[in-house]
């Protein structure tokens, strides 16, 4: 793999990538044996078993692919498996992308060991560029593999779980090479929507209430992520000096940080679940992740509606827009009038 793709990346990238991979897929370990198995702790077994019903739902009821995936478990005995970081320049809201086989150019790079993403980090930096590095609780292999439930996918409630195990099956429905924006906001979309499904066919209503609220929050939180790029766009392509552009951002993430606190303790009621995000550095590459997971989800709700929130109609109409050349589709998923 590593020789036929030449100047996309570095070898050692891939070996890293690879050993940490084949590092988890070893460690596998049925789910359906787990929950039989007397000596699984019990809150354990509580969730495996809430997982492996998640996962028949994602299949009988969200036309999700019927495989292997999430029908085994690994503890990797860690926060997060992988840590993601995405660079932008100075001065432009443009990320920086990186190409792979299979999942074509996106605009992050993935380790599974922190000491390798820092230095990656560190080496970006050094390069000028503004960096942001998160930490991720799953990940997808696009079918190729049966993805393992993670320990790092059991630290939330069921809420949490369904909406990962969602999320990431919808990358293995459909997958546009290339075009991240497009794949996760359609993720998003089926998380959404199916987590909404699950909660009222469980009979979930505190459940669905509190997750009503939550995806309020993060609507509010994406327009403000929203507003603020559209203000740093206008100041990065104005005729000023790079001191006063410099001075400008830093102002325009001044006033993002000053808008998040109104918003918090007035609309939000003090509910402070978005505080860490605002305390740590804000720049151009921690504001390109953001808008990467949410600037198409309104054109991609608004298509489910459309398809009357019949899945396998959705899926078809997602496949047929996302062959389109990148600018045809993105206008098509905003002026869409029918479910093709």
């Amino acid at each position: 793999m590593a020789s036929g793709v030449s100047g996309c990346t570095s070898i050692s990238y891939y070996a890293q990538s690879l050993e940490g991979h084949v590092q988890i897929m070893a460690a596998r370990k049925n789910v359906a044996k787990l929950i039989r198995d007397p000596s699984t702790p019990k809150a354990l077994r509580g969730r495996l078993t809430s997982a492996s019903a998640i996962r028949r739902f994602a299949t009988d009821e969200l036309a999700l692919p019927e495989n292997n995936s999430y029908r085994s478990y690994v503890d990797i005995g860690r926060d997060d498996v992988t840590l993601a970081v995405f660079a932008a320049p100075q001065f432009s809201l443009a990320p920086t992308t990186w190409c792979f086989p299979v999942f074509g150019c996106v605009p992050y790079k993935g380790y599974f060991s922190r000491k390798d993403a820092l230095e990656s980090a560190a080496e970006l930096q050094r390069q000028g560029l503004d960096v942001y590095v998160s930490g991720v609780t799953a990940y997808s292999t696009l079918g190729w593999f049966s993805d393992p439930l993670l320990s790092t996918m059991l630290r939330q409630d069921d809420t949490h779980l369904a909406s990962l195990i969602f999320h990431e099956l919808a990358h293995q429905k459909v997958y546009v090479n290339g075009d991240s924006a497009f794949n996760e906001a359609f993720a998003v979309t089926v998380e959404t929507t199916g987590t909404r499904k699950w909660l009222r066919a469980t009979g979930n209503r505190a459940g669905l209430r509190s997750y009503e609220i939550d995806r309020k929050r993060k609507a509010d939180f994406l327009e403000l992520i929203s507003k603020t790029r559209d203000e740093l766009r206008q100041v990065f392509g104005s005729p000023r000096s790079p001191e006063q552009m410099a001075a400008a951002k830093a102002a325009t993430i001044d006033r993002l940080r000053v808008r998040y606190r109104q918003m918090r303790d007035k609309r939000w009621g003090g509910y402070r679940g978005y505080d860490a995000w605002f305390d740590s550095p804000i720049n151009n590459a921690k504001l390109a992740a953001t808008a990467v997971y949410g600037e198409q989800v309104p054109a991609f709700l608004r298509l489910f509606d459309l398809c009357s929130g019949d899945y396998p109609r959705f899926y078809a109409s997602v496949r047929r827009i996302g062959n389109l050349p990148a600018p045809s589709r993105a206008e098509m998923l905003k002026t869409a009038a029918t479910c093709s």
